[in-house]
């Protein structure tokens, strides 16, 4: 580990996509090629957080794995339970989609007609029991090897709350992956929480003035663009939900790209500002996988997107992490600049900026 490049981790959101992170963290931690000085998470990224946190400061880097593998298949173990299956003729046809699933049609129905305070008024969430018995937060608590950042969005302010240090608890990582229309707000020295995906997936600004190193790995889950216009009404959905869980992260992307221009042109101070340098893992096979199958949590799916997870870590290795500690791999400027239609951040003479 004494030539292991100090990185912050940054962990989207994404439901039972999370399993692809951590498919990423377990290649990382078992070749060892990176140090973690910080996480940040939000939603299934914030659950791999704390879980890895947890079995960190256990055993070091196998404790991590260890307790990540424990944690998914604690998931699939809870899942196998629930109503929200694939059909047979989707397991023969190798689809890892609900869209077909009875359960799934159900809850989807009845979440557009009925909220979690009608159909669950006691409030049931099976996330808590797994958390409470693959995560000891006095553990998390005590990690002093990587910081953690967890977000949450205030539901009656509609900003963006980021817990850490001592105030990270079950409650904390819940309310970061409440789903509002799964879920009732989690409520937190008086303050009720949703999803943090709304305002960050995840958040960056912590690792800006907390941190050592300014080199930032995003474990992309969402991907940012998407070819093609959506026809049904679950596919508008979906796309709705993908743009808006990604707005938040562009907004960051941007001011990054700004600070680092005005660095260059010298018109900021660099003793007070940093150049932060961005990378991205993530895979396209992602992008195949439809918007429903973020609740499979099959053991065999999970394991798929652990190895595709393992894969796109490897590959990021071999060819971005020399670069880690000199410069970016993701060319903010180009993307931003016209890149053409190929680019997730086109702009055009006619677009409104700051």
């Amino acid at each position: 580990m004494a030539d292991a490049k100090p990185v912050n981790l940054a962990l989207q959101g994404g439901g039972a996509h999370g399993a692809f992170t951590w498919g990423v963290l377990d290649y990382l931690l078992e070749q060892g090629l990176i140090r973690i000085d910080a996480i940040s998470g939000t939603s299934a990224g914030a659950m791999n957080a704390v879980v890895l946190a947890s079995g960190y400061e256990a055993g070091g880097a196998d404790g991590a794995r260890q307790a990540l593998a424990a944690f998914w298949e604690g998931v699939a173990d809870v899942g196998r339970w629930s109503p929200i299956q694939r059909t047979l003729i989707d397991v023969f046809m190798g689809q890892w989609s609900l869209e077909n699933s009875p359960g799934y049609l159900m809850m989807d129905l009845l979440g557009r007609i009925a909220s979690p305070y009608d159909v669950n008024p006691l409030n049931i969430n099976p996330l808590r029991p797994l958390l409470e018995e693959h995560v000891d937060f006095d553990r998390v608590r005590r990690c002093s090897e990587m910081q953690l950042f967890l977000s949450a969005t205030n539901v009656e302010t509609g900003r963006v709350k980021v817990f850490t240090g001592a105030r990270i608890d079950a409650d904390v990582v819940l309310a970061s992956a409440c789903l509002p229309f799964l879920f009732q707000a989690v409520e937190i020295d008086g303050a009720p929480y949703w999803d943090g995906g709304y305002m960050g997936n995840p958040v960056l600004f912590p690792f800006f003035n907390a941190c050592a190193t300014n080199d930032v790995v995003i474990v992309q889950i969402n991907p940012i663009e998407r070819k093609g216009v959506p026809r049904s009404a679950r596919e508008i959905l979906d796309r709705v939900n993908e743009i808006t869980f990604n707005a938040s992260l562009l907004r960051e992307f941007r001011a990054i790209d700004f600070v680092g221009r005005m660095l260059e042109e010298g018109r900021l101070d660099p003793a007070r500002y940093n150049q932060v340098r961005v990378h991205i893992v993530g895979d396209a096979r992602l992008q195949e996988l439809g918007a429903s199958s973020k609740l499979n949590t099959e053991w065999r799916f999970l394991q798929h997107l652990r190895d595709i997870g393992r894969d796109a870590a490897r590959i990021w290795t071999e060819r971005d992490l020399p670069f880690v500690g000199k410069r970016a791999t993701v060319d903010l400027r180009a993307l931003f600049q016209g890149a053409g239609r190929d680019s997730p951040f086109e702009t055009d003479e006619t677009e409104d900026t700051e």
